[in-house]
């Protein structure tokens, strides 16, 4: 999978871009900071998860000067080769304003010229960004652990993505129902509509999370061994806020293990054990006016030699652990859509040791379309330059 070509119209520093990639060459995107040398590889990321992985809101991602114009817009489009073939993906943010003085924001996707939803972009472009800020994978908020298995799984597997969009959607809606009935304005009995959709959607997101995890571990732990000198053991633990178990009456035992990476449960079997518990805490939930157990309070831990890195972990085995995994969503998600994502790293390489730094040069081997960023040209080995294609970044201008 590779973009051939990408055209960017009022996105971030560039007012306009046309620019061909090469395929099979690691691009190396230099120059000083605030050029757009991040833009080029959030653009990118932005076609294949329809989200900026920087900012909240997409209309920071439109130029500052089309603020100017009557109707500010910003505008993507690239040319995608893979296993589905050639495809043109096209992304149209604009900043519309209502007759009374509003501003309405919108964003259209067009795929080979027809207007399609952001479920359809599944499959065509998939790609693994690589950010200094990774480290808050370990160390970071269980929210930071969560968006890294959502983004993931949600660029290949479409019924994940559905069943993520529609939990998001339900879970506020039911946390408002909560509080109105704490407030004697509505009737527990209404919950059942909205317990129903909640099952259904965050079983499928606690089963695919746990098959996930159960899949990546093992990529993980040998680019983990690698780098260590076969010294340290990573392993992940998925801690979800319930534990539903193969029996499906909430009891462990030695013999019947619940919700590990070793064994693992389908949706079906899970959607009727996160039913009762909800029953269960209804009344709590009631009295605090949320949903207390569900996908949105799931926790992941990475663990080196059996201890917790993310609190006995030092610095530089943070940065091991986190290189290990991204190099094994990489190597995972070619296995699930049989072919190689685009790989984004944006100023890593000059955030790790020479050892580290090698380990992960030597695995851009061409098989993967890459871009890197940097602003040191000095840190990168003679024989990998050789083989790449350099790009200087200067305020939206990219020059051979």
């Amino acid at each position: 999978m590779y973009v051939e070509h990408l055209s960017l119209t009022n996105f971030r520093n560039y007012a306009r871009l046309e620019t061909s990639l090469p395929a099979n060459r690691p691009v190396v995107l230099h120059g000083a900071n605030a050029q757009g040398k991040t833009s080029l590889l959030e653009a990118i990321y932005y076609l294949a998860a329809s989200r900026s992985p920087y900012t909240a809101t997409d209309r920071q991602l439109i130029h500052w000067r089309a603020e100017e114009e009557p109707i500010p817009f910003a505008r993507l489009a690239a040319e995608v080769t893979g296993n589905n073939g050639f495809n043109r993906i096209e992304m149209a943010l604009v900043l519309e304003r209502t007759p009374d003085g509003a501003q309405r924001f919108k964003k259209t996707i067009r795929i080979n010229g027809a207007e399609k939803r952001v479920m359809d972009l599944v499959g065509l472009v998939a790609v693994v960004l690589f950010l200094p800020q990774d480290l808050s994978l370990i160390e970071g908020s269980p929210s930071e652990r969560r968006r890294f298995m959502d983004t993931t799984l949600s660029q290949v597997d479409r019924d994940y993505l559905a069943a993520l969009n529609t939990y998001e959607k339900i879970l506020p809606q039911r946390n408002a129902l909560l509080k109105r009935i704490a407030e004697n304005q509505s009737s527990p009995a209404e919950l059942t509509y909205w317990d129903d959709q909640l099952v259904t959607a965050g079983s499928v997101l606690i089963a695919g999370r746990q098959r996930f995890l159960r899949e990546l571990e093992a990529n993980a732990q040998q680019a983990h061994l690698d780098l260590t000198g076969r010294r340290e053991l990573l392993t992940l633990s998925y801690q979800p806020s319930f534990l539903p178990t193969a029996e499906g009456d909430g009891q462990l035992s030695f013999d019947m293990l619940g919700l590990d990476l070793h064994r693992g449960l389908t949706a079906d079997q899970i959607a009727p054990q996160y039913a009762d518990r909800l029953r269960a805490e209804q009344t709590e939930s009631i009295e605090r006016g949320m949903t207390l157990c569900g996908p949105h309070r799931d926790e992941l831990r990475l663990n080196i030699n059996n201890r917790d890195a993310g609190l006995y972990g030092s610095r530089g085995q943070a940065r091991t652990a986190v290189m290990a995994l991204k190099l094994a969503e990489l190597a995972w998600m070619h296995d699930y859509i049989g072919e190689w994502p685009i790989l984004l790293l944006d100023e890593v390489v000059a955030e790790l040791d020479s050892q580290r730094r090698a380990y992960l040069l030597e695995r851009i081997n061409g098989a993967t379309q890459t871009l890197l960023t940097t602003t040191e040209m000095e840190i990168f080995p003679a024989s990998f330059l050789e083989r790449a294609t350099i790009w200087e970044v200067t305020d939206g201008q990219i020059t051979t």
